[in-house]
């Protein structure tokens, strides 16, 4: 059996990423990896066209780092309350989508392994939203975990 010593595990908030930081930090304590939680704030997920530049730069923004920062402090202390070493990265902006930052943080921390949660989208869903995991998969420089939400388990395509 291989032995990890870092894991890099991408988290938004959803249940599919819950379901798959529960995996993750499992793997950690199993093995006695590092875990690097990695939280992308994807800024153009939230641009309306409506709004100022100056609202969105002075009010929005501001708001999405801070509720990444609430997330990523919440995920580190459930893994530090698993005995589990953990550390964290925010991006904020910058370009690129989130499979191409994780891939840049894997090479970067030279993770033994990426755990990744799945929405599991096929079809129009897939098309429209694309896969970050897929990606993941197919780029990251070494073995990627993909865990899949409870939704996609049982069949069910999500659209959102």
């Amino acid at each position: 059996m291989s032995t990890y010593h870092q894991i890099l595990m991408p988290i938004d908030g959803s249940p599919t990423s819950d379901k798959a930081l529960d995996e993750a930090i499992r793997l950690a304590q199993l093995t006695g990896a590092r875990l690097r939680l990695l939280h992308v704030v994807d800024e153009l997920s939230y641009v309306n066209g409506f709004e100022p530049a100056m609202n969105y730069l002075n009010d929005i923004v501001p708001l999405m780092q801070g509720a990444g920062e609430k997330l990523l402090a919440h995920a580190r202390k459930k893994a530090e309350d698993k005995g589990v070493e953990t550390d964290s990265v925010l991006i904020v902006g910058g370009p690129g989508r989130l499979w191409e930052h994780v891939v840049e943080q894997a090479a970067s921390v030279k993770a033994d392994l990426v755990v990744v949660g799945s929405h599991g989208r096929r079809g129009i869903g897939r098309a429209l939203m694309g896969s970050d995991a897929e990606q993941i998969v197919r780029h990251a420089p070494g073995p990627v975990l993909v865990v899949r939400g409870s939704d996609a388990a049982a069949g069910k395509t999500l659209v959102n």
